[in-house]
């Protein structure tokens, strides 16, 4: 079985869980995604904050690019690893 994860950067926390809440729905994941807040370099406040989807897809079945279509919806992206 491998680790693989995806990461959507998000540029907000509602945009973040708005789209944690409707992976399941799209795409059918049943374990919840880790939602984590990445604050930019040297920056305090929590408005230069953005917000990282992660979920884990060990059997490899999410498409890369439907994921990033997805975080677009929020104007955000997936993230390479």
């Amino acid at each position: 079985m491998s680790d693989v994860r995806h990461v959507l950067v998000l540029p907000d926390r509602d945009a973040a869980q708005e789209a944690a809440e409707t992976l399941g729905e799209r795409f059918g994941i049943t374990e919840e995604p880790r939602l984590v807040r990445d604050a930019l370099a040297g920056e305090d406040d929590a408005e230069d904050a953005q917000w990282l989807v992660v979920l884990r897809d060990e059997e490899e079945r999410l498409d890369p690019g439907e994921l990033d279509a997805f975080a677009g919806e929020w104007d955000g992206w997936r993230e390479e690893p």
